[in-house]
């Protein structure tokens, strides 16, 4: 009995437990009703983005098929974390098992790759549309946006079954505790009672060459844009360009932002409640954020939006 208690106390195959946001909240329930009204726009904000641009002609363009994507990216992203998180304060059960928070720990880290990759690839995006747009049906063809946008998934996923593994194969002893609301890599190794130093070295390097490889695609990418926008006669040409890319520069700054302080800064800038604070932000904020975004700075979108409001009563009325 002795051995198996401490097997049980020693492996990461028993339950966690999440101590999550409403346990340092005054008023959990009404944390609990804002953050589930938060995940509801967030799934129908990015869902109406994805259904007009699939439905619409004029948005069957390279950027917004990336837009779709980032869309969809998004409400995966939340829908990994936020459920869980609302079902156990409803029902009072904040554990979760090993199995199930590494599934959560690997969709979270491979949506979280995915999206830098994604965000590189629309910067690239706009480097072509701006820089050579007579060039740009053929080097942002369809098979070379499919393909763009499948590296991104996969280059994330390979992030995910590097970190996930590794991760939930240490030691756990002690407390099951994770004091968050899902399963971050960083949060469940500080219940690891083994050395994890070498472990966290390389997931420093590997989240630096996550970062530092779209990064240096964004910034030569806009480097690039700012050189051609300088050149252009135009004001008009000039205002349009910058309209183009100021909406993804926006989501760019907040995503990044977030990503470099979670994983590349040291320990010592890290607390429980800036830790949280921030995660809060880019896992449950962003997603809402993205899609207000890219719209309502968006003529386009918005002229779909207004057409599809105006078709469905006319529609209706063709019924009647």
């Amino acid at each position: 009995m002795a051995n198996v208690a401490w097997t049980a106390n020693h492996t990461g195959w028993s339950d966690f437990i999440l101590v999550g946001l409403f346990r340092q909240s005054k008023h959990p329930a009404l944390l609990c009703v804002v953050i589930f009204v938060t995940f509801l726009m967030a799934l129908s904000e990015n869902a109406v983005l994805i259904f007009l641009i699939h439905s619409d002609a004029h948005l069957h363009t390279p950027m917004y098929f990336f837009i779709s994507q980032l869309s969809l990216m998004d409400m995966v992203y939340i829908s990994v974390t936020v459920p869980k998180m609302l079902l156990d304060q409803v029902t009072g059960v904040n554990k979760i098992s090993a199995p199930a928070c590494g599934t959560q720990m690997f969709l979270y880290v491979t949506l979280a790759g995915s999206e830098f990759f994604l965000l590189a690839t629309m910067a690239y995006d706009r480097y072509v549309a701006i820089c050579h747009p007579l060039r740009y049906p053929v080097l942002m063809s369809c098979k070379v946006c499919l393909f763009l946008a499948s590296g991104c998934w996969l280059l994330g996923s390979v992030d995910g079954f590097m970190l996930t593994p590794i991760t939930m194969t240490f030691p756990f002893c002690g407390s099951r505790e994770i004091y968050h609301f899902f399963c971050e890599v960083p949060a469940v190794l500080k219940l690891s009672c083994s050395d994890t130093s070498v472990y966290e070295i390389f997931m420093y390097l590997c989240c630096v060459l996550m970062l530092l490889v779209p990064v240096t695609i964004i910034s030569s990418s806009y480097l690039c844009i700012l050189l051609t926008i300088h050149r252009m006669n135009t004001a008009e040409g000039r205002k349009k360009a910058f309209a183009t890319c100021s909406s993804h520069l926006t989501v760019v700054i907040l995503f990044y932002g977030a990503a470099i302080y979670t994983y590349m800064l040291p320990s010592s800038y890290h607390t429980l409640e800036k830790d949280t604070m921030v995660s809060v932000f880019y896992t449950i904020l962003t997603p809402v954020l993205n899609p207000l975004t890219y719209s309502l700075r968006n003529k386009d979108v918005m002229g779909a939006l207004k057409k599809m409001l105006t078709v469905g009563p006319a529609f209706q009325n063709t019924l009647k």
